[in-house]
């Protein structure tokens, strides 16, 4: 598992391991603070890995490319606080999947791009990456201010260097009223038999809450208007505010889904877990 720590001057990536998807240990540095005065020099979130399969019940194997395993992270240029703006995509690689290097001297992403929009000008946030029919897919959130709206966007690219922006964006767009009134964030798609669904994280109705849309060609989606889960389902109060930013695995032999969540709550923040059937 990616997870990322943040140390009050800004964001470091990080691994860990477990053999049950339940208890885990091991803890090591991924990728940490890029060079002083650079775009990543206020950290780096590792998590939009290039996988073998985007199918919802594939395993999680990492694909390599050019020798590489390749991700797609999210970072800021700035440390000394949480998510300065304005924030930037770049791309790493690794030879062993647990230590990371930057793969381009320059960010992918960012607001300064020639066809970023005003819906994105304030900060670019965090990428998910997708390849389908030779193509990359960078699923990403931006935000705009002064009113602090977060919403998703998409980007195509053949090299994982060079993203031009879908002409639709913002693709999963904030509902006035519903459970994703502020934020739609941090989308994560998988292939579900004939079709995509991306699951995100929507800020509205007093809380964070993990919600779902679904596309047949990866630009056109449509969001339920229910979350899947609500902030506050877990009885000790672990997401009594936020339930967000999931991972999802599949495990065959259980028929059983593993989506692992960022739970904001009377324990602080913490790594919270949903499954599709109750645990033996």
């Amino acid at each position: 598992m990616s997870f990322i720590g943040f140390n009050g001057q800004g964001y470091n990536s990080f691994v860990v391991e477990s053999t049950d998807l339940v208890h885990w240990s091991n803890a090591r540095l991924a990728m940490g603070f890029g060079p002083e005065g650079e775009f990543d020099f206020g950290g780096r979130v590792i998590g939009a890995h290039l996988y073998e399969s985007y199918d919802i019940r594939a395993p999680r194997f990492l694909k390599r490319r050019d020798d590489h395993f390749w991700t797609l992270y999210g970072c800021y240029a700035k440390q000394g606080g949480y998510e300065i703006d304005p924030g930037y995509e770049g791309v790493a690689r690794s030879v062993d999947g647990l230590h990371w290097q930057r793969a381009h001297d320059s960010y992918i992403l960012s607001v300064h791009d020639d066809d970023a929009r005003d819906w994105e000008k304030s900060c670019i946030y965090q990428p998910w990456l997708v390849e389908h029919d030779g193509v990359f897919y960078n699923f990403y959130n931006a935000k705009r201010m002064p009113e602090w709206i977060e919403q998703m966007g998409g980007a195509t690219s053949t090299n994982l260097i060079e993203w031009r922006r879908f002409d639709r964006n913002p693709i999963v767009q904030v509902r006035p009223g519903g459970y994703d009134e502020k934020f739609c964030s941090d989308g994560k798609v998988f292939r579900d038999g004939d079709h995509w669904v991306m699951f995100y994280f929507g800020v509205g109705r007093g809380g964070a809450h993990i919600m779902a849309a679904f596309s047949r060609d990866l630009q056109n989606w449509t969001a339920h208007p229910e979350p899947l889960y609500c902030a506050g389902g877990h009885p000790g109060g672990l997401d009594k505010t936020y339930a967000h930013k999931i991972s999802l695995v599949y495990v065959a032999q259980e028929n059983r889904f593993y989506m692992h969540y960022c739970a904001v709550g009377d324990r602080g923040r913490c790594i919270g877990l949903l499954t599709s059937r109750p645990l033996d």
